[in-house]
């Protein structure tokens, strides 16, 4: 199966955004992509604490282009993150898969927020939990080249979550973000490759890059890395779209020489 993964750097220009992810998606299908992913807040992108004026639901503008885009080159579509309307005011951080019908596959709202202070590493304060409720529930979806469990950057350094995904099945990871420069340099390819090494699993991660805002900047490197580790694709730093073939029968024989999965205790 050959995945594309795209790399952005959006803002807070929604229609803007929309217009340079559909190229993007469009770039990642003429490379025969069957599975093209977007990174994390790829509709809209703000500095911390800024409002979110553009929070819908899962029938809004955003998640209908994606649909839109499914349809049309009749691929499977992770639209990385946006910004749905929550019950107490704040939005769901929420990911979602389209089908090549464009119907909806799976949603997946992130559970682990990303609430740090970066200021002795020269970064900033970053309180997600201020704008957004965590979601609660671990999904995988399910598709003809096998579970793909669905995941949102902050998520990554919390192994347990995949194992749990990895329990059901999973041949992906998905793992779409807005990395921060000052903890992407050092741990943005360790975690996906060790996320990948743990589970025997590929790794698709899309990614956000550059300056958005005066407030706000990230790491970018977006990676396909395979289930022993190696990377197949890295994006330079610019948005883009790279693509790389994921052997499944590989993956099988990787998982047949080392059986990790089937060996664990806990």
């Amino acid at each position: 199966m050959r995945a594309g993964v795209v790399q952005m750097t959006s803002t807070d220009d929604v229609a803007g955004n929309l217009r340079a992810a559909e190229a993007l998606v469009d770039e990642a299908v003429a490379a025969g992509a069957e599975l093209v992913a977007l990174p994390e807040n790829f509709a809209f992108l703000r500095g911390e604490g800024a409002p979110i004026p553009c929070a819908q639901g899962l029938d809004g503008e955003i998640v209908g282009a994606l649909r839109a885009w499914a349809r049309r080159h009749r691929v499977w579509l992770l639209g990385g993150s946006f910004p749905e309307a929550a019950a107490d005011g704040r939005v769901h951080n929420t990911s979602v898969l389209l089908a090549p019908d464009g119907d909806l596959a799976a949603v997946y709202r992130k559970i682990h927020l990303f609430d740090v202070d970066l200021r002795a590493r020269g970064g900033g304060v970053f309180r997600e939990s201020a704008r957004v409720a965590p979601g609660a529930d671990v999904v995988v979806a399910k598709t003809p080249f096998g579970g793909i469990g669905l995941s949102i950057c902050y998520d990554v350094r919390f192994p347990e979550l995949y194992r749990t995904q990895s329990a059901q099945g999973v041949r992906f990871l998905a793992v779409p973000a807005a990395f921060a420069v000052e903890t992407g340099r050092d741990h943005w390819e360790v975690l996906l490759r060790a996320r990948a090494i743990e589970n025997l699993a590929f790794v698709l991660a899309p990614a956000q890059v550059g300056r958005h805002s005066a407030e706000r900047s990230s790491y970018g490197r977006a990676l396909v890395v395979d289930p022993w580790g190696l990377v197949l694709a890295r994006a330079p730093d610019r948005p883009c779209a790279i693509v790389a073939d994921c052997d499944l029968a590989a993956q099988d024989a990787a998982r047949a020489a080392l059986p990790a999965l089937a060996h664990r205790r806990l």
